[in-house]
Parts: structure tokens; sequence; C-alpha cells
């Protein structure tokens, strides 16, 4: 079991083949396989379907970080959908292996980013700023507080960002003042929730 770094690998139960399809868009129904390692699973479907029905209004040239990266699911999910860009970040090399190679058997070259790194010391690296973040950190490692402070405090989200956030059912969100939760639901014990970012435009000065 992986605590505190940037991957989705956690006491969740997890697809034991190591086997996720896409939802909907361009890819809709491929099938891909990711390194079974213990822990590591994608997001549902149902929950994914869900969540992209939320998105789509705003999906569409978005630019999109998967920070917890894992399996790959979510941000392929969004290339899949019509996302513009979307920057994987994990710190498992295998992981992220697994998803080139899902992006090459798609014949996608571009509009992706694979990172090494801890999720953390990722957003502290000044990467750009993002239309929607994906953020799922291992349960009971206790980083949603932190990364949505990361996030805002780095100035990394865009004007009217949406952050996903998956998490234990009851865990506190620890969400920043300018945020606002649009939407909740629950699966079993995994409570997913959708944030939107409200930030001010700068009035102009003579």
């Amino acid at each position: 079991m992986r605590t505190g770094k940037g991957g989705r690998r956690d006491i969740r139960r997890h697809r034991p083949d190591g086997r996720f399809r896409i939802i909907g868009g361009e890819w809709r129904g491929r099938r891909f396989n990711f390194p079974a390692l213990a822990g590591v699973r994608p997001t549902g479907d149902r929950v994914r379907e869900t969540l992209f029905n939320w998105l789509q209004p705003v999906i569409t040239g978005a630019r999109c970080l998967d920070l917890f990266a894992g399996s790959g699911a979510l941000g392929l999910e969004a290339l899949s959908r019509g996302a513009g860009e979307v920057v994987f970040v994990d710190c498992e090399r295998s992981l992220l292996e697994s998803v080139k190679e899902h992006l090459r058997t798609v014949e996608r070259d571009t509009g992706f980013r694979c990172i090494r790194a801890d999720a953390g010391d990722f957003l502290r690296s000044d990467p750009g700023q993002f239309d929607i973040v994906f953020l799922d950190p291992p349960f009971g490692a206790d980083r949603i507080s932190e990364m949505c402070r990361l996030l805002d405090h780095a100035h990394l989200l865009a004007a009217n960002a949406r952050v996903y956030l998956e998490t234990e059912v009851g865990a506190e969100l620890g969400l920043p003042a300018s945020w606002r939760l649009l939407r909740s639901a629950r699966a079993g014990n995994v409570g997913y929730h959708l944030a939107a970012v409200t930030i001010e435009p700068t009035e102009a000065t003579d």
C-alpha cells in the first residue's frame, strides 16, 4: 500500500485483472490493461460516467491534470471526450509507461504529458494553470486538504476551473474559501465531489 504519493493505490477494492474501459467519446468501449499493483484501481464505470456528465459543458478543449493518475482512467476518459491536454502525474514509473502505451494504441501522440513525481512536488514546480483537476489521492493518506491548498495558493487553477475530489465517504474535504461545491454523490464507501473555483477578475486601475 502506498501512502502519500502520487498514484491511485489505497485500501479500496481494486480490479485484480488490471483492466478498465473507456465509457464515452472517441475511444468509447476501448479496454486497456495496466499493471495490477496492489491497491491500484481505476475510478469505477458508474462514477466516471456521472463525473463526465457533470463535466460535459466544460471538457472540450480543457487543460486537465490527473494528479494521482494511477491507471490513468480519468485522464484518458477526458482525452476521449475532447480535452485539449491532460498531464498525468504519478510516482510509479510502470503506471506512466502503461498510460503512454494506451495512447500509442489509439494513435494519440499529442495533447498529453506523463510526469513521474510526488503530487505535492509537482504542484510546487509551477506547471501552469489547469481548467480541470482530477484529485483522487490514496485513502488514508489525508492529502485532500493539502492538495487543495497547494492548488489554490499556487494559482494553478484557471477562472471557473473544476476540481474533482474522490474520498472515503464522510472524509473532510477542506475546500478553500473561494471554492464552492457543485455536486456530491457516493458509491459504496466512495464519496465523489465536483467543486468550482471562483476567481474574481482583477479590477482595472487608472
